[in-house]
């Protein structure tokens, strides 16, 4: 897997910066601009398809974005159940394990424990931090980083090929 950090020349190669993992910046011509990132990856994908060279192509994130998006209203009765909820699941899993490998012959006793201790865990870790926000972050949200568009450069030796490849494409 790819490091998304490291840039083609980002290793001590001739014509790259001196040093592992420092961030550069992308290179290469636009042979296409998208609205979305998954439009940007079906123009890559297709020019793979055709057996472009794609190892030359970069896909770039432009205007970027952090969206958090709000999923719902918190309450005392939500954040317990959730707390007590993922409580359970700990305290279950970690009462089979002990039940299997230590406990002799009925693992129930130990089972039923471990998820009366997790459900107690969880409400605790779930309950402290809300209480100390104090009311100030009464919500749920998902963040995000999202780009204004998405642009495909390629290496300026093959750009006009992979563009005349893309224009047969017809993304819109």
């Amino acid at each position: 897997m790819s490091n998304p950090m490291q840039g083609p020349g980002s290793q001590n190669q001739p014509g790259g910066p001196v040093g592992r993992g420092l961030p550069t910046p992308p290179k290469g011509w636009p042979i296409g601009s998208y609205g979305t990132y998954a439009k940007a990856q079906r123009a890559v994908d297709y020019l793979s398809d055709q057996e472009f060279p794609v190892q030359n192509v970069t896909i770039v994130g432009v205007d970027l974005m952090q969206v958090e998006r709000i999923t719902g209203r918190l309450t005392w009765g939500r954040v317990l159940s959730a707390g007590a909820a993922s409580g359970a699941w700990l305290g279950l899993f970690l009462g089979l394990l002990v039940g299997l490998f230590v406990a002799g012959g009925n693992p129930l006793p130990t089972v039923i424990a471990g998820v009366i201790g997790g459900i107690v865990f969880g409400l605790i870790s779930a309950a402290v931090p809300y209480w100390a926000s104090r009311g100030t972050r009464d919500f749920s949200s998902t963040m995000q980083l999202v780009a204004g568009r998405y642009d495909v450069l390629c290496d300026p030796q093959t750009a006009e090929q992979a563009r005349d490849m893309l224009a047969r494409l017809n993304i819109q």
